[in-house]
């Protein structure tokens, strides 16, 4: 399974109606199966972002869908990052240098 970092920005529908951010994260956690999606991880941050959402899939495909989902509901925007995991790094590491 290839895990996600999708760093997440409240647009201005999503200001507007912030109270309502922790339930459209939980539908949102209740709608990633559909996309054979895990989430592992919903995060509200200070800073840059307002959010992070941390999941797992087996494919960029479902990836992208997920992310499509999130997004079209026009709440947020996100920016997402390919995560890899101490083992998946060391052979990425080791195939870069041989």
């Amino acid at each position: 399974m290839a895990t996600f970092i999708a760093l997440i920005t409240e647009t201005q529908k999503g200001e507007t109606h912030i109270s309502e951010s922790v339930d459209r994260a939980t539908q949102l956690k209740q709608d990633a199966e559909h996309y054979q999606v895990k989430v592992t991880g919903m995060y509200w941050t200070l800073g840059s972002y307002d959010g992070v959402l941390v999941f797992e899939t087996d494919s960029d495909e479902n990836a992208a869908a997920y992310l499509h989902h999130v997004t079209s509901q026009g709440n947020v925007r996100t920016q997402t990052l390919r995560a890899f995991d101490a083992n998946e790094a060391r052979t990425i590491l080791q195939r870069a240098v041989s």
